[in-house]
């Protein structure tokens, strides 16, 4: 991507968005100052997919540049606020509001978050008189957050404590202001104020900087109503009270939001200084370890609709090892996977982050959610054994893990679930009614020598599927046959999104903060129909690979997909071959075309996968598995009780 010229006496432009909803443009910065991550709505904002960006420097997307060397915010700070100016794929320049949160992994590595609102249409209806909705219905420091969530006005209170400007602020969604995950409960608290109109009250502390402890605040989240009598916002507002003995230190809004201080960093001194920060230390480590181990956006796929809610155990033990997981798979597929790590504290934290990765790894060879169990329960085995620290009083090496795996094939609809000892999914059909899947249990993870079952099932399009771990149901004023009913009528009352669906479970099961950790994963079933996809049954004989061609073709012109033929076209062509050549028949062709993605498989019932290699100067062979990893933007074999699959995938963006 090379950086486009100023025209002499140019003047930045705001970004166009006087249409349609206001979104928040997000990227991820290493410490190098080279883009890793460029979001849907970045590419929205600036015009530049995110293979021309990933991997360049930033400061290529500076209007006027720089020397190349410029790290993307200054050394040193852990959060950066301004304006920059900023070139548009087009040529245009525009002056964007930026706030850059600085993230440090657990083994040092960090980077930096980015995130520019950009502004809809009017956040309220005109007429509205927002500013004084704020000031005479709440006495004290206070923002409102429109129907979306997004801040539309701060007072100099709340400016002070986030050491932001209304300015900075406007158009952020909390948890993108101050990232943490009390962040997200008060955004869940705030949507439950707009749907149901009812106010919303937190116990919390905010500790602005030059703030003693012995003060803290009470939060209050008031619906606020227009003439017309309906809710178009949220007060967000903390009244000043003082702390008494034993009141926790809940972190509402951090000063100096993601700095990751210690409390005895803010402003005190000798003995209060000194005493009692290494538990509230210790647990801010874990918590921050924990998050960054957890998913922070969810991975680009069309099968599923998702929504998901994370809440940390709000007792001493600490956060625990819940985690949760959405993982594309080959054929348009996705694995919703929920698991929880027996224990709390930073060693249940970190066996988490080995079991998640290893679920990755493990989903990325397409085994069957009972072989990927098997596959983690052995790992799990391994762990124990190497545990040293025998006299912990947590689960060695994670024995006793739960886990639930679900894979969706939005082409068949089909949906094949297996879980070591982890409470079943609940399934609520189209029509309303809800059910458990009947999942045989299975042991949790470690014990070892057990086996693991899998089940199939079809769902109607529009099924919601609900995963959740078992501190979700643990509330002590519900017996669990209560809870459970409780659960069902909650996932049964018709909502508008899956947000109000998360929202309105977890407000009915949790009336204060969990004593264990809690993980929801709502998902809604989407279908691939048959104008998405195509099959063809083939002959084991070459003369049908010009066929396959041919059909390839044709189907490419009726989606309207000319442009992509003769990539498509060299990868059906040398998979179809192989398969001819190597495998058995019967031999199948599928394409499936999915939004900006196109898949080619090729089906035959030998078990024996293939292998890239480079061929030699003068070898007639070995060269079409290089070819189509070079075309596909990914591939791999997937297996079946008889026979395989290979497949490629292509992004349709560049066509």
């Amino acid at each position: 991507m090379e950086r486009l010229p100023t025209s002499p006496g140019e003047r930045p432009e705001e970004p166009d968005a006087s249409h349609g909803p206001a979104y928040t443009a997000t990227a991820t910065v290493n410490e190098q100052g080279i883009v890793t991550e460029w979001s849907e709505d970045a590419s929205r904002l600036l015009g530049y997919a995110p293979s021309e960006v990933v991997g360049l420097p930033a400061d290529r997307l500076l209007a006027d540049g720089t020397d190349g060397t410029a790290p993307p915010v200054p050394p040193g700070q852990e959060r950066w606020s301004g304006t920059v100016v900023l070139r548009h794929r087009d040529g245009r320049r525009l002056e964007v509001g930026l706030i850059a949160h600085r993230w440090t992994s657990s083994g040092g590595t960090a980077k930096w978050f980015l995130v520019s609102a950009v502004a809809g249409g009017p956040s309220a209806p005109p007429g509205e008189p927002l500013k004084d909705w704020a000031f005479t219905q709440s006495p004290c420091f206070q923002a409102i957050f429109d129907a979306d969530l997004r801040l539309v006005r701060a007072n100099s209170g709340m400016e002070r404590t986030l050491a932001l400007s209304e300015a900075e602020m406007r158009g952020l969604r909390l948890p993108e202001i101050a990232p943490d995950p009390v962040s997200d409960e008060v955004e869940r608290r705030m949507r439950l104020a707009l749907e149901t109109g009812e106010p919303q009250h937190m116990e919390a502390f905010v500790r602005p900087a030059g703030t003693s402890a012995e003060h803290g605040w009470t939060t209050s989240l008031d619906p606020l109503r227009g003439a017309d009598g309906r809710v178009h916002a949220v007060c967000l507002t903390a009244h000043d009270r003082p702390s008494t003995e034993g009141d926790g230190p809940q972190m509402l809004l951090p000063a100096g939001a993601g700095s990751g201080a210690a409390p005895e960093d803010a402003g005190h001194t000798g003995r209060e200084a000194a005493e009692a920060p290494a538990p509230h230390r210790a647990h801010t480590t874990t918590m921050t370890l924990q998050r960054s181990l957890l998913p922070h956006t969810l991975p680009d796929q069309s099968a599923l609709e998702i929504a998901y809610r994370y809440l940390p155990a709000g007792t001493e033990a600490g956060v625990g090892g819940d985690w949760f997981d959405v993982i594309p798979l080959s054929g348009a597929r996705v694995a919703l996977v929920v698991g929880d790590v027996v224990g709390h504290g930073i060693r249940a934290a970190a066996t988490m982050g080995r079991l998640r990765t290893a679920v990755r790894t493990l989903a990325d060879v397409d085994l069957p959610p009972d072989e990927l169990l098997t596959h983690l329960d052995d790992l799990i085995i391994h762990l124990s054994a190497d545990e040293t620290d025998r006299d912990s009083g947590d689960a060695a090496g994670g024995i006793g893990t739960t886990c639930l795996y679900v894979v969706y094939d939005p082409v068949t609809r089909r949906c094949t679930v297996a879980r070591a000892g982890h409470p079943p999914p609940a399934v609520v059909s189209p029509e309303g009614s809800v059910y458990f899947l009947d999942v045989p249990a299975g042991p949790p993870l470690g014990l070892g020598g057990l086996p693991f079952e899998t089940v199939e099932v079809d769902l109607d399009e529009g099924s919601i599927l609900a995963m959740y771990t078992d501190g979700l149901l643990q509330a002590r004023e519900h017996d669990i046959d209560e809870a459970l009913d409780t659960m069902f009528s909650a996932l049964t009352r018709p909502a508008a999104t899956l947000e109000t669906v998360c929202d309105r479970v977890l407000a009915a099961l949790l009336t204060h903060r969990p004593e264990d950790d809690v993980a929801l994963l709502i998902a809604r079933t989407r279908a691939l129909h048959a104008d998405r996809v195509v099959v063809w049954d083939l002959a084991s004989d070459p003369s049908e690979v010009a066929q396959a061609r041919r059909n390839t073709t044709d189907q490419l012109t009726a989606w309207g997909l000319e442009d992509a033929s003769f990539v498509t076209e060299l990868l059906v062509s040398e998979l179809v071959t192989n398969a001819i050549r190597y495998g058995q028949p019967p031999v199948q062709l599928r394409l499936i075309h999915e939004n900006s993605t196109l898949i080619c498989e090729v089906s035959d019932a030998s078990s024996t996968a293939p292998h890239m290699r480079r061929a030699r100067t003068f070898d007639e062979g070995g060269r079409g598995l290089l070819l189509v990893a070079q075309l596909a933007q990914r591939w791999g074999t997937r297996h079946a009780p008889i026979g395989k699959t290979i497949w490629a995938e292509q992004s349709l963006t560049g066509f």
